[in-house]
């Protein structure tokens, strides 16, 4: 895939990710995709850094690193990695510590 197709098919999927959580009643705003990472890819999910990526073939711990080193420079939120496949749902990847966090029983 070429650079700039490459690029598209990423604000695509943004733009895409923004909507869906617009459903969900957030009030999602995209970063640009010409930023080159002076801003989030999203922002508007109260307490999660958003990173945002629609491949077909994820490297997964790489991701998730940018997402960690992205949330610690931003300072907004635990590290989310929002990913999908063509024709497949989205998918969110956190790390266990952030997962258990959210989880925490209340018994």
């Amino acid at each position: 895939m070429s650079g700039r197709h490459s690029q598209r098919k990423g604000a695509d999927g943004e733009r895409e990710l923004a909507a869906v959580l617009r459903e969900y009643g957030y009030d999602m705003e995209r970063g640009g995709s010409m930023s080159f990472g002076e801003v989030p890819d999203l922002v508007g999910l109260p307490g999660v850094h958003i990173e945002c990526k629609r491949v077909e073939r994820l490297n997964v711990p790489e991701a998730m690193q940018q997402a960690v080193t992205d949330s610690q420079r931003f300072k907004d939120g635990m590290p989310a990695l929002f990913h999908r496949r063509n024709r497949q749902p989205w998918l969110v990847t956190i790390r266990l510590e952030d997962f258990m966090q959210l989880y925490q029983r209340k018994d």
